[in-house]
């Protein structure tokens, strides 16, 4: 069994924009204090939530160093560093781990895609270049590949492959990798409306988009399924069931940029090809927040 890397709810972090479409890095700073003040157990830079794909080399590296910088040691950091170039993805994961990253989270090639074959010689050379662990980051939805759990037996023998983000929403296909794969592989949710069913068959956690806005009720929320009480787990969930399919009713992190901003926290814009949400989408996210006493 492999060391850990969190235990809990991690937070899927925004990159917050000023008005011009640059950096908020000092709202970003408050954003992180938020975060760990509530309970948060581990904060994910550079994500899907981040925005990774429109933040230019030097602002994914800078996001990152700021955030090793800013956090000090407190919880740990997990950046995102994976890309459809394995080349790329080696360079920006040596970096992170020379910056002082505690892990790395890296997705699945996306667009050119691979095979299985593929996906086991994308992450053994990823994880053969650094000495830090390494979260798998399964979201076909997003990337048209999905790792097979024989795919994940492969690849969790290696020493520095720790985890998986699973955001496939296959529970049955969760369920196995656990049986299967649980003395190889930590499993997180990467859905906030699987976290008690994925932690009740044996995962450790979840990285989180509701944690942006709810960080102590998500990690209470994990923290339960971990005390072994699911019935409470599940019942302070379902307290929050709307809100976190809200944050899902546009393209992830468009809603929760919105949510952000409503709560008086400059999330700002998302970058382009992302745009504002309708009004009516406004409408029932604002709703969603009203019912979760997050705005009033």
């Amino acid at each position: 069994m492999k060391n850990t890397i969190f235990t809990g709810a991690g937070v899927a972090i925004v990159t917050p924009m000023c008005a011009d479409g640059s950096v908020n890095y000092a709202v970003l700073g408050e954003m992180i204090e938020m975060q760990i003040a509530n309970g948060t157990d581990a904060i994910i830079i550079c994500g899907t939530t981040g925005e990774s794909s429109t933040l230019t080399d030097e602002e994914h590296r800078e996001c990152i160093r700021y955030t090793i910088e800013r956090v000090a040691n407190r919880v740990p950091v997990i950046a995102g560093t994976g890309s459809n170039d394995t080349a790329y993805a080696i360079e920006l994961s040596r970096d992170a781990q020379e910056m002082g990253a505690d892990a790395l989270l890296v997705v699945t090639p996306y667009y050119n895609k691979t095979s299985q074959r593929g996906l086991i010689a994308h992450y053994t050379a990823i994880a053969d270049a650094v000495d830090i662990p390494m979260i798998l980051y399964n979201v076909p939805s997003r990337t048209g590949v999905n790792i097979s759990v024989d795919t994940y037996k492969v690849l969790g023998r290696h020493k520095n492959i720790a985890a998986a983000k699973e955001a496939s929403g296959n529970i049955s296909t969760i369920a196995k990798l656990i049986a299967e794969c649980g003395d190889l592989l930590d499993v997180y949710s990467g859905n906030d409306d699987q976290i008690v069913p994925i932690m009740a068959l044996g995962g450790k956690g979840v990285i989180s988009v509701l944690s942006n806005v709810l960080p102590k009720q998500t990690h209470e929320i994990a923290k339960l399924c971990l005390d072994n009480d699911c019935a409470a787990a599940a019942k302070l969930a379902a307290q929050y069931l709307e809100l976190a399919n809200s944050l899902f009713i546009d393209v992830n992190p468009i809603p929760v940029k919105e949510a952000l901003n409503m709560m008086g926290i400059a999330a700002g814009p998302c970058r382009l090809p992302l745009l504002e949400m309708e009004q009516a989408k406004k409408d029932q996210l604002a709703a969603a927040m009203k019912k979760a006493g997050l705005i009033s």
